[in-house]
């Protein structure tokens, strides 16, 4: 059996460590938005039936819109970016990637996994994450070369003017996004692919027929296409980032950066800071790269009160 790679979540573990139940527990170990998009009137055959095709167009055109994707530029919707992070590896040939870390660790694995060589310095192709998780860096289309790049946009749709979308038409570019975080339906399994038709056409046969399911096609052609709610989404994220930026540093944690969908502190004693506010049934993210490092994500509204007493 494969070994499970670290990543935000795990409450299980922690609940069984720290006692409580799931419904006890506040998780800031991700950065999934906590105030979900309030889909209504998903359709009864979304369930029952195969997807169809025009539930297909209907949201990649919906896509389109919101992200302003190049005419030029093929789309894809799958079942969760990390579903295509792995198959990004079979888009291109090569013997070795450049990821600069720290960053997401599924793109390493995910080309370790197909046999490739894993470096820090320039290869035959490239990874990288925009912005980063977890520092929050932001990249620029200068530092890029003619490689084939992945660019991951999965934590992007809080900042759209930082996005590298106008490259998706380029040859040797793929961008991915995540719908899940953003629009905190991280359960609904959904991604996006974009980028030349001819690597977006080498997914499309690998996924198969029906990628993405009904009640995902559904809802998220409906979120899309809600940019009223997007626009409001971000300044509340922005407004609660500060927050709780204002929250941790008056108890002496450094802010190292992040998005304002999650937040990077320096705290000293990572660990201990984790098993302090796991105390309290309050779940929070470190690193094994990191002693220092805690990663938190936004509480629910209801929940502030918990986290200021915890702290």
């Amino acid at each position: 059996m494969a070994s499970i790679r670290d990543h935000g979540g795990g409450l299980d573990a922690a609940i069984l460590r720290f006692g409580g139940t799931r419904s006890s527990w506040v998780d800031l170990s991700t950065g999934i938005n906590p105030m979900p998009y309030p889909f209504t009137n998903c359709p009864h055959d979304a369930w029952t039936a195969l997807p169809d095709v025009n539930a297909q167009s209907a949201l990649e055109n919906a896509a389109r819109r919101f992200w302003n994707i190049p005419l030029d530029a093929a789309v894809l919707a799958a079942p969760g970016a990390s579903c295509l992070i792995a198959n990004m590896p079979y888009l291109v040939s090569g013997k070795s990637v450049q990821i600069q870390g720290p960053t997401y660790n599924e793109h390493a694995a995910a080309f370790d996994q197909a046999g490739w060589d894993v470096r820090d310095a320039p290869s035959d192709a490239r990874v990288i994450v925009n912005p980063n998780n977890p520092d929050g860096r932001i990249w620029q289309s200068n530092e890029l070369g003619p490689e084939f790049t992945i660019i991951d946009e999965s934590f992007c749709d809080i900042a759209p003017e930082q996005s590298m979308i106008a490259q998706a038409n380029q040859p040797e570019r793929v961008i991915l996004k995540s719908f899940g975080k953003f629009w905190g339906l991280a359960g609904l399994r959904l991604g996006f692919a974009i980028g030349p038709a001819r690597k977006i056409d080498v997914l499309r046969a690998r996924l198969g027929p029906w990628p993405v399911s009904g009640p995902a096609l559904h809802i998220g052609a409906q979120a899309l296409n809600d940019t009223i709610w997007a626009k409001e989404t971000r300044a509340r994220l922005e407004h609660d980032s500060m927050r709780l930026d204002a929250l941790m540093q008056g108890k002496g944690a450094k802010l190292v950066g992040g998005t304002t969908l999650f937040r990077l502190y320096d705290v000293g004693d990572a660990q201990a800071w984790q098993d302090k506010l796991a105390g309290a049934h309050i779940w929070s993210r470190i690193f094994p790269y990191s002693t220092r490092w805690l990663r938190l994500g936004l509480p629910h509204p209801m929940n502030w009160a918990r986290i200021e007493d915890a702290l």
